[in-house]
C-alpha cells in the first residue's frame, strides 16, 4: 500500500484529475461492455509457436480480445509493455504508438492510464524475443474502468539477481479481510481458496444428488430457534408483530420433511450463532445438513468417510493432505472410538456413568483445567475435558462414537449402552469437521428432553418454557418419522482443513468485523 496518508491521498487525487482529464477528451473512463473471447490461462497454455507465431512484421493468426486490470507497467518511448491480470491469470501486452496512434498512445495511454486501470484489448499473440508469450495490441484498445485508489505495490522475490517472482504484497490481515475485493484482485491464492471452496460444495452436492436425495431449503427465519444449543440472533415481524429468530441449525425443518416421505434431504445454506468470534468461529457459517431415512450412525460414518474422501480427492486429486505440518490421509482406515474410552485413553480417568461431583474433581484437582467451576453440569464438564484432553490430539481423522446424553438432547438413546446416545462427531487435525446422530424420533422422548433443556433456557433467558419448545415440530413426531440418521458437516471448518488456512476469516469472504474506525 502506498507508503503514507499523504501520498495515498496524492495519488488518488492524481488519479481524479486523470479521469477529468480522460472525460474532456470525450473518453469515457466507465463504457458499457466489452467483448471477451479468451483469457490469459488459456492463450498460455494453447500458444503454438510453431502454428501461432507471426512472421517478422506481419499480423498474427492468433486473434484474441481480452480486459483485465494492468498490474504493471513498462514505457519504453514509442512502445509499452505492461501485465495484464484477469480472473485466470496474468499476461503480458505490448503496445506501440503507431498501433494506436501517435496522438492516443503520447497523450491518453502514457498519460492518463495508471496501474489498477481496467483495460479491453484487441490484437494477436506472439512470443517477444525474449520469450515471452504476449498480447500486441493491434486493432483496439480501450479503458474500461478508471481505478481511482492506487493498488497496493509490487513485491519482487529474486535469486541470484533473477526476479523469480512478482506479486502484489497485501499481507494486512485486517486490510485483507476489510478490503477482500483488493485481497482478490492483487492476491492469486486468495482466489484460488475461494475457488476450492465452490469445488468442494458442489463435489458434495454432486454426491449427494447421486445418491437421490433431495436438497431442500428451508426457513431461515424461525418463531422458534432449535436443533442446537446456542444464542440466537432475534428480530421482529412488523407486519405480524412476533418475535423472529435467524436459525441456528436447519434440523428440525430437515426432519419434518422426513415425516412427508421423503427419504433423503440436505441442506447446504448460512446458519447463525450470536456468539463469540475466534479464527474458528464466525457468527455466520455455513452448514451441510443431510438426513436419510431407515439408516442410523453407524451407517452414516461410512457415508461420511466416502463422502470426505470424495471431495479431498476432488480438490487434490488424493486423498493425503498438509496441514499445520502433519501429513493427513483422508484415504485410510479412519480411527472409531467411543467417548468415555478416548478420555480414559488421553487422561486414564474412567468417567463412564461418574457423577457431578467426580468429573468435577478429575477435571479441577487431576487434571487442572482453568475454564471449569463447581457450577458447571455434568454435559459441561465432560465437553470441557474432551476438548481440553482428547481433541487437539485426533490429527488423523478420527470418529468419536457414543456420546453421554447430556451432551445431546436431539440423538437416539444407545441402543446398549446406558446413558448414552448414537452420536458421533469426526475429528481431523484436532478440529470438529461433523456431527452425527441416530435421529430421535420417539416424540414423548423428544418432548422431555425438549422440556428439560426449555426450563434451564428459561432461566438463564428470563422467558416463558412454553415459548422455547417447537410445538409444531412435536405434533410433525406425532405423525410418525421413520428411524433416520442425520449429519452435519461445517463448511468453512471443513475448508480451512483442505486449503491449508488457520483462520475461518481466511475461508469467508466478506467475514463480520469490528466497524472500521474512522
Amino acid at each position: 500500500m502506498p507508503s503514507s496518508s499523504a501520498d495515498r491521498n496524492e495519488q488518488e487525487q492524481r488519479r481524479r484529475e486523470e479521469r477529468t482529464a480522460l472525460e474532456e477528451r470525450g473518453i469515457d473512463p466507465y463504457p458499457y461492455a466489452w467483448d471477451v473471447d479468451a483469457h490469459a490461462e488459456d492463450i498460455l497454455d494453447t500458444f503454438d509457436d510453431d502454428k501461432h507465431q507471426p512472421e517478422d512484421g506481419e499480423p498474427g493468426e492468433y486473434a484474441v480480445s481480452i480486459a483485465g486490470r494492468i498490474t504493471g507497467l513498462r514505457v519504453m518511448g514509442g512502445s509499452a509493455f505492461f501485465d495484464l491480470r484477469d480472473e485466470s491469470g496474468t499476461i503480458q501486452v505490448y503496445v506501440r504508438s503507431q498501433d494506436l496512434g501517435e496522438d492516443f498512445y503520447e497523450e491518453v495511454f502514457t498519460e492518463l492510464f495508471d496501474i489498477g486501470d481496467i483495460v479491453g484489448v484487441k490484437g494477436f499473440v506472439f512470443r517477444t524475443g525474449m520469450g515471452e508469450v504476449t498480447v500486441r495490441a493491434a486493432d483496439d484498445f480501450q479503458l474500461l474502468a478508471k481505478s481511482l485508489r492506487p493498488p497496493p505495490p509490487v513485491k519482487e522475490v529474486t535469486e541470484d539477481g533473477e526476479v523469480v517472482e512478482k506479486h502484489y504484497e497485501v499481507t494486512d490481515k485486517e486490510f485483507r479481510y476489510r478490503q477482500r475485493y483488493v485481497d482478490l484482485f492483487v492476491n492469486p491464492d486468495t482466489r484460488d481458496v475461494f475457488r476450492q471452496r465452490a469445488e468442494l460444495i458442489s463435489t458434495m452436492r454432486d454426491f449427494l444428488d447421486d445418491r437421490g436425495y433431495l436438497e431442500a431449503e428451508t426457513p431461515v427465519l424461525q418463531p422458534v430457534y432449535g436443533g442446537a444449543t446456542a444464542r440466537p440472533f432475534k428480530t421482529h415481524h412488523n407486519a405480524l408483530d412476533m418475535p423472529l429468530y435467524l436459525r441456528i441449525a436447519d434440523e428440525l425443518y430437515l426432519k419434518r420433511l422426513l415425516v412427508g416421505g421423503l427419504e433423503g434431504v440436505y441442506e447446504i445454506g448460512k446458519d447463525f450463532r450470536n456468539e463469540g468470534l475466534s479464527r474458528f468461529h464466525n457468527p455466520e457459517f455455513t452448514m451441510m445438513e443431510c438426513y436419510v431415512a431407515y439408516k442410523d450412525y453407524r451407517w452414516m460414518m461410512d457415508m461420511t468417510e466416502e463422502l470426505l474422501r470424495t471431495v479431498t480427492t476432488a480438490l487434490h486429486d488424493d486423498p493425503v493432505i498438509e496441514f499445520e505440518g502433519h501429513e493427513i490421509d483422508m484415504g485410510g482406515d479412519w480411527t472409531r472410538i467411543p467417548f468415555f474410552d478416548a478420555i480414559e485413553e488421553m487422561t486414564g480417568f474412567n468417567l463412564y456413568q461418574a457423577d457431578t461431583e467426580r468429573v468435577y474433581e478429575v477435571a479441577n484437582d487431576e487434571l487442572g483445567l482453568d475454564e471449569v467451576d463447581p457450577d458447571m453440569d455434568l454435559g459441561a464438564l465432560l465437553d470441557e475435558i474432551f476438548s481440553e484432553t482428547v481433541e487437539p490430539e485426533c490429527i488423523e481423522p478420527t470418529f468419536i462414537t457414543d456420546y453421554p446424553i447430556e451432551l445431546s438432547p436431539l440423538a437416539k438413546k444407545h441402543r446398549e449402552k446406558e446413558g448414552l446416545v448414537e452420536r458421533f462427531e469426526l475429528v481431523v487435525a484436532g478440529r470438529e469437521i461433523a456431527n452425527a446422530f441416530s435421529e430421535l424420533n420417539d416424540p414423548q422422548d423428544q418432548r422431555e428432553r425438549f422440556e428439560a433443556q426449555a426450563r434451564q433456557r428459561a432461566e438463564e433467558e428470563d422467558v416463558d418454557v412454553s415459548d422455547l419448545i417447537d410445538e409444531d415440530y412435536l405434533r410433525a413426531l406425532e405423525y410418525g418419522m421413520p428411524p433416520a440418521a442425520g449429519l452435519g458437516i461445517g463448511i468453512d471448518r471443513l475448508t480451512m482443513l483442505l486449503t491449508g488456512q488457520e483462520s475461518i476469516r481466511d475461508v469467508i469472504l466478506f467475514p463480520l468485523l469490528r466497524p472500521e474506525r474512522k
